[in-house]
C-alpha cells in the first residue's frame, strides 16, 4: 500500500512542479511563495476545525487531525523552517532555470536520503546502492555539460547553487520526515506545517519583498498558484500516510517521488519549449537507472 502511495505521491509532485514553474515565469518569487503556504493553509484548516472537540466529525477517520500540545508542535515547527528553507531556495532557482535541468537535480535527492541514513542512522551501502549514487553522480556531471549549451554553469551560477541547496535541505526534510512518521499522526503534522508557514512567511515577504516591490520583477496573479498548493497538498497527504506504515522506507519513497521528474521533464518539452531535450534525456535516464539499481539495494 505504501508503495501505491509513493507513485501517487510522484505523479502529483510532478505536476505541482509545472504548476510552479508556469507560475514562477515573469513572476515575483516570493508573493507566489507565500500565497502557496496560504492556500495549502487554507486546504487543512477546515479538517483542524472539524476535528475539535470529543467526538468530532473526523474522528475515526484518516482526516482527523489530533490535539497537540507544545511537546509536538515544536517538532512541526522545525519542520515548517526546513521545508520553507528548500522552497525559497528552491523557488528562486525554478524561476531563473529551464525545468529540464531543475528536475534532474532534484532526482538526486534519494542519494542524499541513502547517504544521510547511513551517517545518522549507521545504515550500510551495499554494491546496488553504490552504483545507484555513482550513476546519480554521475548524471550529475553530464548534466552541467549540457547546461553550458544553455550558457549555465554549474560551478559559477548562483541558481544552480540555489537548486542544490533546495535538495539537500529536501533530503534534510525527508530523514525528518521518517522520524515524525513514527512520532506524530500525518494529519497533525501536515496541517499544522502548511499554518506555520504562513506566520513564518509574512515577516520574510514583508522585510524582503514589500519595500522592493517596485524596483523588481512585478507580481502578477494566475490560478497556476491556486494548483500549485492543491497538487503540493495532495502529494504530501499520500506521502506521510506511505511513511506513516511501519514496514515503510524512506529511502525507496524519495527514490519513487523523484519520479516526478519524468513528468516535469515531459511538460518541460512540450509545454515550455525548452531546449537540448537529447542530451538532458539522457542525463535523466541515468538518473532514473539510478534509482532502479538503488531500489534493487533496497528490497
Amino acid at each position: 500500500m505504501w508503495l501505491l502511495l509513493a507513485f501517487l505521491s510522484a505523479t502529483l509532485l510532478g505536476f505541482y512542479d509545472v504548476f510552479k514553474k508556469y507560475s514562477l515565469r515573469d513572476n515575483a518569487v516570493l508573493p507566489v511563495l507565500f500565497l502557496n503556504t496560504l492556500f495549502s493553509s487554507f486546504i487543512f484548516i477546515p479538517f483542524i476545525l472539524l476535528s475539535a472537540g470529543e467526538g468530532s466529525v473526523l474522528e475515526r477517520t484518516i482526516f482527523h487531525v489530533p490535539a497537540a500540545g507544545w511537546e509536538e508542535h515544536k517538532y512541526i515547527l522545525l519542520k515548517s523552517f526546513i521545508v520553507l528553507s528548500s522552497w525559497i531556495c528552491g523557488y528562486f532557482g525554478m524561476k531563473h532555470l529551464p525545468i529540464t535541468i531543475v528536475g534532474p537535480i532534484n532526482a538526486t535527492r534519494p542519494v542524499m536520503v541513502l547517504v544521510g541514513a547511513m551517517l545518522l542512522f549507521g545504515e550500510r551501502l551495499n554494491l546496488y546502492q553504490w552504483t545507484g549514487v555513482v550513476l546519480a553522480v554521475a548524471s550529475f556531471f553530464l548534466l552541467s555539460r549540457s547546461g553550458k549549451k544553455e550558457g549555465i554553469d554549474f560551478r559559477r551560477d548562483k541558481w544552480i547553487f540555489f537548486i542544490v541547496l533546495a535538495a539537500v535541505m529536501g533530503a534534510a526534510s525527508g530523514l525528518y520526515d521518517k522520524y515524525l512518521m513514527k512520532q506524530l499522526n500525518p494529519m497533525l503534522v501536515q496541517s499544522w506545517y502548511n499554518v506555520y508557514q504562513v506566520f513564518i512567511m509574512c515577516p520574510i515577504l514583508l522585510v524582503l519583498w514589500w519595500p522592493r516591490r517596485r524596483t523588481t520583477t512585478p507580481f502578477r496573479w494566475s490560478w497556476a498558484i491556486v494548483f500549485i498548493s492543491i497538487f503540493l497538498s495532495a502529494a504530501d497527504f499520500a506521502y506521510f500516510y506511505a511513511l506513516s506504515h511501519d514496514d515503510s522506507m524512506i529511502s525507496i519513497v524519495s527514490m519513487i517521488r523523484r519520479g516526478s521528474v519524468i513528468v516535469s521533464f515531459l511538460f518541460g518539452a512540450l509545454l515550455f519549449r525548452e531546449k537540448n531535450l537529447k542530451s538532458k534525456a539522457v542525463d535523466l535516464a541515468l538518473v532514473l537507472i539510478g534509482m532502479i539499481f538503488l531500489y534493487l539495494g533496497t528490497k
